[in-house]
């Protein structure tokens, strides 16, 4: 979500753009299993855990496979208020000054949805949604008898005719916008672009100061592409592998590290799953990502966060991918005949569920410093973090489940998880950036402090994850920082950047 419109941006400016991306091109119209096959490994509270089906395998990234959703924060999340003050003080480059670039990416991503009617800000120009189906009409009439204020969610999809929204998979119309349809794609037909698809970063080299050069993998060749900037989105958890990786005499701790933080402060969302069923028997149907609300955004000094559809129904397909997913992250994942038993709790579930709308929470969780990507030079193409959730964000889930269980009291409705769920596809945070050098790896316009030539435009940059998902901050940040990088190479004829995931 940052590198593609990094490289529309820079390249609608006037400077030469190589896009190198470590997906294929194939992936329009692909399956919902179009992702990497190596494994993320975490270790959670102590407990080591392996996990499949987290980043997307097309150039475009995850972002293909991604649900649509772009919200915008809210303004406390980003500025410290008398009233609603800020974990870090506030963040280095505050609302009013995102403020446009939400709006250029909301119209690049073609976002569609409803103002929340809760929100002090000026509305964004939406387009509009299509009509509701009738249980989803049910379900907004409900809420508001129990004083809540749904609206329609914000998402990046263009709703043409036939659309199935193509949650959790690419999109083969285009109807979904995407970091490829949005960035990548209009980014090539300016003529100032090129793409290197299968192209995957190994190392950054450099001197002091400065980064000369990145070697990387093309197929079975290694190469080396020379750029005068660097603009690295590989993502929270792969851009602070890829610099660790980088460590070098010129940089012995890795690069860009000056400060030790590279790969720390990691945070994820937590997630909380529940079913509601409409009253009556109203219909499901398409939209299924329709309704978000923010009632329980912010309550009592607890920063919580957002409940929305998440655009899955309670069909015996949805429950059965689920059942997987977790059977693919359990100790019993090395019994794979055990995995086709699913099927019949799974066609029990959904036949018990009906038709149910699944919500998601996104519970905001802080920075920690000893929760971070775990670099291991022996293994460096291993993808690994370590995470432990403090008391205090444990005690904010039960608050946040609390509240939102007594407002949709008289709902047929009921928590699908019972543990904490870390939202995988949201790290951020591993690159953080400040004012301070000595508490930050990029400086307020996403550069390395340590670098005259590196920028980092995923969600790696953010101090704090927010409650909403992270896509429109990415994309509006990436925006923001195109237009630095423009400014400083406007004298410079011809200029060149190379955006890298």
């Amino acid at each position: 979500m940052g590198g593609g419109p990094v490289a529309r941006r820079l390249a609608e400016r006037g400077l030469n753009v190589l896009i190198l991306d470590r997906g294929g091109c194939d992936a329009r119209g692909g399956k919902a299993g179009d992702y990497w096959k190596e494994p993320l490994h975490g270790v959670v509270d102590g407990e080591a855990r392996v996990y499949h089906d987290i980043m997307g395998s097309a150039v475009g990234g995850t972002s293909v496979t991604y649900a649509a959703s772009l919200e915008r924060p809210e303004r406390h999340d980003l500025d410290e208020g008398p009233d609603r003050p800020h974990p870090t003080g506030g963040w280095p480059v505050g609302y009013d000054e995102f403020r446009p670039y939400f709006e250029s990416a909301e119209r690049i991503f073609h976002v569609c949805g409803e103002p929340d009617p809760l929100s002090c800000e000026p509305s964004p120009e939406l387009a509009a949604p299509p009509p509701l189906a009738p249980g989803d009409a049910a379900l907004v009439a409900a809420f508001r008898r129990s004083g809540l204020h749904p609206y329609r969610a914000h998402v990046g999809i263009r709703y043409l005719p036939g659309c199935t929204e193509c949650i959790g998979r690419p999109c083969a119309s285009g109807c979904k916008l995407d970091a490829r349809t949005a960035g990548v794609e209009p980014a090539l037909a300016t003529g100032r672009a090129a793409l290197i698809a299968g192209c995957e970063g190994m190392a950054l080299r450099g001197v002091a100061g400065r980064v000369t050069h990145l070697d990387a993998r093309l197929g079975v060749e290694r190469v080396t592409i020379p750029a005068r900037c660097v603009v690295l989105s590989a993502g929270g958890l792969a851009s602070p592998r890829l610099l660790l990786a980088s460590a070098s005499e010129a940089w012995p701790d890795g690069c860009g590290n000056g400060s030790g933080l590279v790969g720390r402060n990691l945070m994820f969302h937590l997630s909380e799953r529940l079913a509601i069923w409409p009253e009556g028997r109203a219909q499901l149907g398409r939209p299924a990502k329709t309704i978000s609300l923010r009632d329980f955004y912010y309550r009592d000094g607890l920063r919580l966060g957002l409940l929305q559809s998440m655009g899955l129904d309670a069909s015996y397909g949805n429950v059965v991918h689920q059942l997987n997913h977790k059977f693919d992250r359990s100790p019993l994942r090395s019994l794979r005949p055990l995995r086709g038993a699913l099927r019949v709790p799974a066609f029990v579930a959904s036949q018990l569920l009906g038709a149910a709308r699944i919500f998601a929470g996104i519970l905001e969780d802080p920075p920690v410093a000893d929760n971070r990507v775990v670099f291991d030079p022996a293994n460096p193409g291993r993808l690994a973090f370590d995470y432990r959730l403090t008391p205090e964000l444990r005690r904010r889930r039960q608050v946040f489940r609390g509240i939102i269980r007594a407002s949709i009291r008289g709902q047929r409705a009921f928590f699908l998880n019972a543990e904490p769920e870390l939202n995988l596809p949201h790290p951020c945070g591993t690159l953080r950036f400040g004012a301070d050098p000595r508490h930050s790896v990029l400086n307020p316009d996403c550069r390395a402090h340590d670098l005259s030539n590196l920028y980092v435009v995923d969600s790696s940059f953010m101090p704090t994850s927010n409650g909403v998902n992270p896509s429109l901050t990415i994309a509006a940040n990436a925006l923001r920082v195109a237009d630095r990088i423009a400014a400083t190479f406007a004298s410079v004829e011809p200029a060149r950047a190379t955006s890298a995931r």
